[in-house]
């Protein structure tokens, strides 16, 4: 699809100028195409331009996406919040999930994740801005979480996630991302090694990249309106 091929282009391009912006590599800022209720074409036809990471948030969904894709060498992310019942199926079908938030969760992955597939990479949810509607460990708790994660088997710690609260200027949108940047580096210094902060989407990317995201999260930009 044409469609999909030049918007990943354009969003490749902003997301380097953005790197640049901010004095890094933009080899070191990659995108994951959330394709949740998006089309299997469509998701082919970016996968044809070069794209690898892909996220869903819903759990069967996913796995019905990777399971006929699963010929191509594509890079599953599960990002939505998940619920108990599911970490097996996650942890059998997914390489990384982003939105761990619980000790119990990340235990239950563990435990299920199959040897034969690697560790299981996964990035802890921050509720940065502390927003009673939204999942994510306040911040004060992260250090702990993270500790306890990262001493897990067949989990590997990347780094921490988060959502920010809508901002109306770039100023207030850097604030919470630096927070989160600060927060892993807290965390590097306690001995935690992690490489991925994954944050900022279509209306805020700038502003995660220029304070440390290596993961940036956009969907309708890339494939066009969702399904309803």
């Amino acid at each position: 699809m044409i469609g999909v091929t030049e918007n990943l282009r354009k969003i490749r391009d902003l997301l380097a100028e953005a790197a640049a912006e901010a004095g890094r590599s933009p080899a070191d800022v990659h995108l994951l195409a959330v394709s949740k209720k998006q089309p299997l074409e469509k998701i082919v036809a970016a996968a044809d331009a070069g794209q690898c990471d892909f996220g869903e948030n819903i759990v069967q969904e996913g796995i019905d996406k990777i399971t006929k894709l699963a010929e191509r060498a594509l890079r599953w992310h599960f990002i939505g919040h998940l619920q108990s019942n599911k970490t097996r199926a996650v942890a059998e079908h997914f390489d990384w999930v982003h939105s761990v938030d619980k000790l119990k969760t990340a235990r239950r992955l563990s435990e299920q994740r199959p040897e034969s597939l690697g560790d299981l990479n996964v990035c802890i949810q921050v509720n940065i801005d502390e927003e009673d509607s939204k999942s994510g460990v306040p911040p004060a708790d992260v250090a702990e979480l993270a500790s306890a994660v990262a001493a897990l088997p067949r989990l590997r710690l990347r780094g921490l996630m988060c959502l920010p609260a809508i901002h109306d200027t770039f100023e207030e949108q850097r604030v919470p991302f630096a927070r989160t940047r600060e927060l892993a580096e807290s965390l590097a210094r306690d001995g935690l090694a992690m490489d991925t902060l994954s944050m900022g989407m279509s209306d805020d990317y700038r502003a995660a990249i220029l304070e440390g995201a290596t993961i940036v999260r956009i969907g309708t930009a890339v494939f066009g309106p969702r399904a309803t």
